[in-house]
């Protein structure tokens, strides 16, 4: 459970981190409570698009890893991106993303911050 509150966390800062340097990425809301809320909620729903949706698509793109490298990573970040984007409209979430590569860009700030918030917070149960 502990994991499970850090990663929430860690996904929690990362959006917030890409939604303070990118301007199409907002997140809107009458009070910065709501905002908090709408932010935890994000990152909930983000980590279970990127533990459900992620791993298929990876998958499925296999031999684009390869042929790229690696660097396809980066495109499906920022389709993992639109996905929550989306679901959060559908939950009357105030969360947007504008455009692919804002995507890509929020893909690549939120692997990195996640990264960092992940081995400075502690991940055992």
């Amino acid at each position: 459970m502990k994991n499970f509150l850090v990663k929430t966390i860690a996904n929690a800062a990362a959006l917030l981190v890409a939604i303070w340097i990118l301007q199409d990425i907002t997140l809107t809301g009458d009070s910065t409570g709501k905002k908090a809320w709408t932010l935890i909620l994000v990152a909930l729903l983000f980590g279970v698009v990127n533990f459900l949706v992620k791993p298929v698509v990876k998958l499925l793109t296999l031999p684009l890893f390869i042929l790229t490298l690696g660097l396809i990573t980066l495109v499906i970040n920022a389709l993992m991106l639109l996905l929550t984007s989306w679901l959060a409209d559908l939950f009357d979430l105030n969360f947007h993303v504008e455009g692919f590569w804002a995507a890509v860009l929020g893909g690549l700030i939120i692997s990195v911050v996640s990264w960092a918030m992940n081995v400075a917070l502690p991940d055992k149960d």
